[in-house]
């Protein structure tokens, strides 16, 4: 809070009233949907907590390599979707056809690649997290759970990166609200085909892990179903669907202007979710009972994260659609970022304060041990204490990436990540005793140096641009 409290002398930080009915008429869709979709996740993972810890340790480790896929996806969206939000703001329909043609191709490419690594490195990825010692949990079960969890999984990547192309255009263009239906609707089929098809209720067969990623597979292809339909049912309101597959044609200068934004933001949240998959990885050498809570850490914390995520979409729909428009003046601009950044840090100050309240209450809920449950309420505790600094390097980062410096932000995320905070977690492992809470924490504290160099690309205002010309 302190580095937005420094500008108050040069800008308002409390928006009109006007200003925060067009921000929740944005962000609450969104985080609604965010908030089903992670309270359902949450659910789900109870109840593959609840066949014991090496399944649930089995379907953590596929979902965070998943993780890496899912990022792909949307980091190569969102980078197209940033010329997506700049044609809406100017009301230019087929400038909007022609980013989501470039989506929908790009959803085939990213998943093809997905599925052949996991079809032959699949085993080896998930082996990486097997290396610690056993705790209370089995090796070569967990890697069996696993295995089986990853195989139905593959049937469901191709509509979810799909899906990551419709919802993301209907929220660029405003349209908020139908993405968080399919979300939730999707989520419902999810939860009970999971609670059917675990246990084996009201007839059904008793499956286990393989249940719980059929009806992920099942929700998968009903949330596109919802999201295609719509669209294309609705021509008047989305007027980008007209003719959008009637050919593939994409102008040359459009993609010579986009791809240049686009692959930085595809790269960038590549090597950041890889990134991330190898900090799982590395605490995971403390043993098989960090990566089990890990995951129930992580269940929760997604849970109350949704507020500043939601917040971050928001921010880039928002100031993209006004950089489009060009009728703010850039320190007008400037101080419409610092608004939606101060909002997000109250919201998230207060959702930290109520996750760190239940944090002993949560871990409860699984089948477990002792220590799992432990160190799962410490890691916790500690997400919930750091979350004001997640909240803002996350609008930092979304505030450049609206005006297209997408190679700002690669450094700002990816770069710092490989060459800063992944070599000291190596060392921190490998040549300390730290145990993993302490070692948690002091990772987290380094966040604090992102929020730092966030701060003064944004007030430097160099990210008040507009990318939506080019030649037709």
């Amino acid at each position: 809070m302190i580095f937005i409290t420094m500008q108050t002398n040069k800008l308002n930080l409390i928006g009109t009233s006007d200003f925060y009915k067009m921000t929740l008429r944005i962000a609450i869709p969104i985080m609604i949907q965010n908030g089903i979709t992670n309270f359902v996740g949450m659910l789900d993972n109870i109840m593959v907590g609840r066949i014991g810890t090496d399944a649930m340790s089995g379907v953590s480790i596929v979902n965070q390599l998943l993780f890496v896929f899912m990022l792909c996806l949307f980091g190569g969206n969102a980078g197209i979707g940033i010329f997506t939000a700049q044609f809406a703001g100017k009301g230019d329909a087929e400038g909007i056809r022609f980013t989501m043609r470039m989506k929908v191709i790009l959803s085939f490419i990213v998943t093809l690649i997905g599925i052949l690594i996991f079809v032959f490195r699949g085993n080896d990825l998930i082996n990486l997290w097997l290396k610690g010692e056993s705790g209370t949990g089995d090796a070569y079960a967990t890697l069996s759970s696993a295995n089986e969890y990853l195989f139905i999984m593959y049937f469901g990547m191709l509509p979810l990166a799909l899906s990551f192309s419709y919802a993301g255009t209907l929220r660029e263009t405003g349209e908020t609200i139908v993405p968080m239906a399919a979300g939730i609707m999707a989520m419902l089929i999810n939860l009970v085909g999971t609670y059917l098809l675990i246990y084996g209720k009201f007839g059904f067969p008793v499956m286990g892990v393989s249940g719980a990623a059929i009806a992920t597979v099942i929700s998968r292809f009903a949330e596109l179903a919802i999201l295609v339909i719509w669209t294309h049912r609705n021509k008047s309101r989305n007027p980008f669907a007209a003719g959008l597959y009637r050919s593939f044609f994409i102008p040359t200068s459009l993609i010579v202007s986009i791809l240049p934004k686009a692959a930085p933001l595809l790269l960038n949240e590549f090597l950041w979710s890889l990134g991330q998959t190898v900090n799982s990885q590395q605490y995971s050498l403390r043993g098989l009972d960090v990566v089990a809570a890990m995951n129930i850490s992580t269940t929760i914390n997604n849970l109350f994260n949704i507020a500043f995520i939601a917040m971050g979409d928001t921010i880039a729909i928002i100031l993209g659609q006004e950089l489009g428009k060009r009728m703010k003046k850039d320190h007008e601009i400037k101080e419409t970022s610092y608004q939606l950044t101060a909002f997000t840090l109250g919201l998230c100050v207060i959702s930290g304060a109520i996750l760190f309240a239940i944090s002993g209450y949560f871990p409860e809920l699984f089948k477990t041990s002792g220590a799992v449950k432990a160190i799962a309420t410490g890691l916790i505790r500690t997400c919930a204490l750091f979350m004001p600094l997640y909240a803002y390097e996350n609008c930092a980062y979304f505030t450049l990436r609206s005006g297209g410096k997408t190679w700002i932000t690669f450094a700002f995320d990816s770069l710092f990540a490989w060459f800063f905070t992944i070599p000291i977690l190596i060392l921190l492992v490998r040549f300390t005793s730290l145990t993993i809470l302490v070692l948690f924490a002091s990772m987290q504290s380094l966040e604090l140096i992102k929020c730092v160099i966030g701060f003064f690309m944004v007030r430097n205002g160099f990210w008040i641009n507009d990318l939506t010309q080019y030649k037709k």
